[in-house]
């Protein structure tokens, strides 16, 4: 009995203290699982992939008890301009696991359900917070309220775009209407990570950038492009029986290799970045939830680029990806094996509270 209550009550403490971000783990996991199945690794894809179902359906059920139970708190970091921006991966969680049923188990219907779930979660939060945002009547600056995460409205709106894509076979005579839909969301992502990179890149250059402010999530900056090359490619692939791709088919394949390009650059500029936050700076390296808004970026691109070298004929890239797995897959060992230390370290710290041996963190990170 003495056990139970402890767990039951450091699982309201962390479903209380559940970061608005923690989906990205389910985009992290979903698209290293899609990865490994396009570079010939099936029996890791499939572990990731069904290893990624229990992680999003456990991120689900206390994601609808802390509405349920701390409302209060989960309103307030909708509407945080920090915070906000991390109930996109919801959006872009739930997208790459429907790709991931379909790139790993060739399974449609729950693809197919969980786009409409998908597209239901993007109308309201991308309407809901940026309307929050507009109307705020206390507002940070710019260097304290913008940051890497913002990008993930933009993974959001391309997941969402390349997973409609990929289901296009199941929409019968709607077939045209879906893809044109899917082609003008992949536009309006483009331009939002326009406006969104600019406010970004105005603060990288012209306000003092501290180690604590050089968070995971500005991994995001090369994730966004990515996912963006990744749906572009889907596109030219699956689009195109439609007349309206085929005539536009050069200019996507100007614009894909435009956000794989933009994509590149940023890799060894966050490096560099990096090294400057740890090594120069010495600033901690601890497990975040955050960091898996790092992870994501990396699977994205390995999978991105051997989509590239499909519709481009360049074998090159293929290749690249077939290298860069290896670095996105050490990247999510050492962010999963980051997760069960904390939890473990976190369960002994209730331990000791039960037997007055300790105390425990109020933030727990979860």
């Amino acid at each position: 009995m003495a056990n139970s209550s402890v767990l039951i009550h450091a699982g309201r403490d962390w479903v209380r203290g559940l970061h608005p971000a923690y989906f990205a783990m389910v985009m992290a996991t979903g698209i290293m699982a899609i990865s490994c199945q396009l570079l010939g690794m099936p029996w890791l894809a499939l572990g990731l992939a069904w290893l990624n179902v229990v992680v999003f359906l456990v991120l689900w059920l206390m994601t609808l008890a802390r509405i349920i139970l701390y409302g209060r708190e989960l309103f307030a970091d909708l509407v945080d301009h920090n915070r906000g921006v991390g109930f996109f991966t919801t959006v872009a969680g739930t997208c790459v696991l429907g790709s991931q049923f379909i790139a790993v188990v060739q399974c449609y219907w729950i693809a197919t359900i969980l786009w409409f779930l998908a597209g239901v979660l993007w109308v309201g939060l991308i309407y809901t917070i940026f309307t929050a945002y507009t109307i705020k009547e206390s507002k940070p600056s710019l260097a304290e309220g913008i940051n890497g995460g913002w990008l993930v409205a933009v993974v959001a709106t391309q997941a969402v775009s390349n997973l409609g894509v990929l289901l296009l076979p199941q929409f019968g005579t709607y077939h045209e209407l879906v893809l044109f839909a899917c082609l003008s969301l992949w536009l309006f992502g483009v331009m939002l990570y326009i406006w969104l990179i600019a406010m970004i890149f105005y603060r990288y250059t012209f306000f003092v950038l501290s180690p604590s402010d050089l968070m995971p999530s500005y991994w995001i900056n090369m994730g966004a492009m990515a996912i963006s090359t990744l749906a572009g490619s889907t596109l030219i692939l699956r689009g195109n029986e439609s007349s309206l791709v085929r005539e536009l088919v050069p200019f996507i394949k100007g614009c894909t290799i435009l956000c794989w390009a933009t994509a590149t650059w940023w890799i060894p500029m966050l490096v560099i970045l990096g090294f400057w936050r740890h090594v120069y700076k010495r600033f901690t390296l601890a497990y975040d939830p955050l960091y898996w808004g790092a992870v994501f970026p990396l699977g994205m691109y390995t999978a991105c680029t051997f989509r590239l070298s499909e519709v481009t004929d360049q074998p090159f890239l293929a290749e690249i990806a077939r290298w860069f797995i290896y670095v996105a897959l050490a990247a999510w060992l050492a962010t999963f094996g980051g997760l069960v230390h904390g939890l473990s370290r976190r369960f002994a710290e209730y331990m000791g509270i039960r037997l007055g041996k300790g105390t425990i963190r109020k933030d727990l990170g979860l």
